[in-house]
């Protein structure tokens, strides 16, 4: 599997921000501030996959090569690593099946399915603000309706959508203690749903910019700031703040750029990617974002940390401006609907708004590219006045 040991401590402890091959599938991801992960690549079955050994400050080198001996005598018996570690949660879990510890084991098998590994959709954070620090410790065969109910309870009127979504998780977390072989109620969450009753409290629609007023917000919009720049990016194509933040540089080429599936709305693996028209406008702002820093991600800052979420809503709170960047991709459609002759086809794929009906997917697998490259040029040149 080729040369080992090839980092040095030194270089270890000194390295910038980057990725780099100790040898024989074993790598280190070194992050910003000095912080960093081992990991293990490999392929067993035609598959290439990827096992984390650990962070830098808690596993030396020593340690991340004893895991990676490990894992490569697996794999010599067609074990994957993965599926081990898993197995090996598994049993420990059997033995202490805590919510809490179920709830850990059921995120980790959900990882591949979530973008970014559910890390920055934040897909626990329910269960952690709200189910785990009243019933974590609880055994999960030993939780009904009634513990579910107590539990969400207190925001259940006060913040709906977060209380859903934290029983949304905590059902996924008992069918995984279910296929587990654990004697748990499977439907104690619906059972707490009808003793909550209805939510009082309403979903309310991000607030959007008025087309008209998003001109001169746009040119007023400082450029010498990272989150200045990728606001701007993101009013000129309509996208969501997940891709503009974590936008790489090999993403775009030339008049394009291509957002993989992983980075676009829906499940991981199953969302195909996205090809966004470049205006003018949106491949200048590029180029700037792009010469300002080294990192691979166009818009992290000079420590090459990524750009958090709130870093554009922050741009617009201070200015006093009620709307959201998420807002923009309704000032966009609402602008397309209202000044250009366009299908609702072309208009909904502008915002990557897919045919609800998988016949009709089946079918129609153009994205209209040549027309919207029409509409973004002449947004553009909008809200440049």
């Amino acid at each position: 599997m080729g040369a080992r040991y090839k980092l040095s401590q030194a270089f270890i402890k000194s390295c910038s921000p980057g990725k780099y091959n100790d040898g024989a599938g074993l790598w280190l991801h070194k992050r910003a501030g000095g912080g960093g992960q081992w990991f293990f690549r490999y392929t067993l079955f035609g598959h290439r996959k990827e096992t984390g050994l650990g962070g830098l400050n808690n596993v030396g080198s020593a340690t991340a090569r004893k895991k990676a001996d490990h894992a490569r005598a697996l794999i010599a018996s067609n074990i994957d690593p993965i599926n081990e570690k898993l197995r090996l949660k598994n049993e420990y879990a059997r033995s202490s099946n805590t919510i809490s510890m179920i709830a850990t084991l059921a995120f980790e098998a959900k990882k591949a399915e979530l973008k970014g590994g559910g890390k920055n959709g934040r897909w626990f954070s329910p269960l952690e603000l709200h189910v785990l620090p009243k019933i974590g410790k609880m055994p999960i065969e030993q939780v009904n309706q009634h513990d579910i109910k107590t539990c969400i309870s207190p925001i259940w009127h006060s913040k709906g959508e977060t209380a859903k979504k934290a029983l949304h998780r905590l059902n996924i977390v008992i069918k995984h203690a279910a296929a587990m072989g654990l004697d748990v109620d499977i439907g104690a969450v619906e059972k707490a749903k009808a003793l909550l009753g209805q939510s009082k409290q309403q979903k309310q629609n991000i607030p959007a910019m008025l087309w008209a007023d998003a001109p001169s917000y746009y040119q007023s919009l400082d450029e010498t700031t990272q989150a200045g720049l990728a606001l701007k990016l993101l009013m000129l194509n309509g996208v969501r703040s997940y891709p503009v933040r974590y936008a790489e540089a090999d993403e775009f080429e030339e008049d394009l750029w291509v957002i993989p599936g992983a980075k676009m709305k829906g499940a991981a693996g199953k969302t195909p990617d996205f090809r966004v028209p470049l205006s003018d406008e949106a491949k200048r702002i590029i180029t700037i974002a792009k010469d300002r820093t080294p990192n691979d991600f166009i818009f992290a800052n000079h420590k090459g940390n990524i750009l958090s979420d709130a870093a554009m809503s922050s741009i617009m709170k201070r200015a006093g401006i009620e709307a959201r960047p998420h807002g923009f991709r309704s000032t966009l459609r609402t602008w397309i609907a209202e000044t250009q002759s366009v299908s609702l086809e072309v208009a909904e794929m502008v915002l990557a708004h897919r045919p609800a009906s998988k016949v009709v997917r089946a079918y129609e697998r153009t994205d209209f590219l040549d027309q919207r490259k029409e509409i973004m040029e002449k947004w553009a040149a909008y809200l440049l006045g």
